[in-house]
């Protein structure tokens, strides 16, 4: 329940702070600083190392791609069913096919399953940064630039550089040299510190504006994302026959909402913002109802 509370209490303080304008408009960006520079990769170093490792792993590995592609065949059909243009296209697959599997997953899993579980969560955690930052920049050069085109190199510097990648590598690597059982209430008290910042964060971010004349997309993205993608992953693991925790969490990381990255892509390829924007703020919203809904039907499943 305390849990509960949190995620609750954390964002609604970001929304008040924001609206009251008792926080710079930037303060976000501090914020995440820390998360993905210390915070995430301390998780990384947390749990990585005490993942037991089989075949079953791979599994939230192939769902994360499973979504992004199956977003692509989603969003094309609906975009030429509604004659929208590339760009409108292009926005709508950003959006809908990366989940929010740590600024919303990891406090959500914490609250529904237990810490112990966010080893499995990281995996799909950094899998989908691997696809946003390859997939999803593909999409959005296709639908914001002239030429769409993309540079190998552009995508290998987005890999390399990113804090949490890092982290979880590092903790893969490290962990196989160097017993950090004597650091373990380091990244404890850095751990600790994910949720309710991120949750803080998510809060100064969401914005709600002028969402009537763009309520037919938000509506299909957030049909995607939030009941489509998760139904794909749970018929998947059944057809493979993929059980346990690693069934339950990957089909739960399917149906987090959007991810608040895909906002500030969308704004460097000259997406539609504000489309991303009300995207990721509602579906932030509806997916505090939409998970509890499949934690019922995971369990009842698996």
């Amino acid at each position: 329940m305390v849990n509960f509370v949190l995620i609750a209490v954390c964002i609604l303080a970001g929304m008040i702070f924001k609206e009251t304008k008792s926080i710079h408009p930037d303060a976000h960006k501090g914020i995440n600083t820390w998360i993905l520079y210390l915070a995430l990769p301390a998780v990384s170093f947390k749990y990585l190392p005490k993942v037991q490792w089989s075949p079953e792993m791979l599994f939230p590995i192939l769902s994360t791609f499973v979504i992004a592609i199956g977003c692509f065949f989603f969003m094309m059909f609906y975009s030429r069913q509604k004659g929208y243009s590339r760009r409108s296209r292009s926005t709508l697959e950003l959006a809908s096919g990366y989940s929010n599997t740590s600024f919303i997953g990891f406090p959500l899993i914490s609250a529904f399953y237990g810490e112990s579980l966010l080893s499995i969560a990281i995996i799909c955690d950094q899998t989908m940064f691997f696809a946003l930052s390859t997939l999803g920049i593909i999409a959005a050069v296709k639908g914001g630039s002239k030429s769409g085109k993309v540079s190998a190199i552009f995508i290998l510097k987005r890999l390399v550089t990113f804090p949490p990648l890092i982290g979880c590598i590092a903790a893969l690597v490290l962990s196989q040299f160097i017993d950090f059982t004597f650091a373990e209430p380091l990244f404890d008290k850095l751990a600790a510190t994910v949720s309710p910042l991120v949750l803080f964060s998510v809060g100064l971010q969401l914005k709600f504006n002028g969402w009537k004349k763009l309520l037919p997309q938000i509506s299909a993205s957030m049909f995607y994302k939030l009941i489509l993608a998760p139904i794909m992953i749970l018929g998947l693991a059944l057809l493979l026959g993929i059980k346990g925790d690693v069934a339950k969490i990957s089909v739960f990381e399917a149906a987090m909402p959007t991810v608040v990255t895909a906002s500030i892509i969308a704004e460097q390829f000259r997406l539609n913002t504000k489309l991303t924007n009300l995207i990721i703020g509602f579906s932030i919203l509806v997916g505090f109802i939409t998970s509890a809904i499949w934690y019922q039907i995971i369990e009842m499943i698996f």
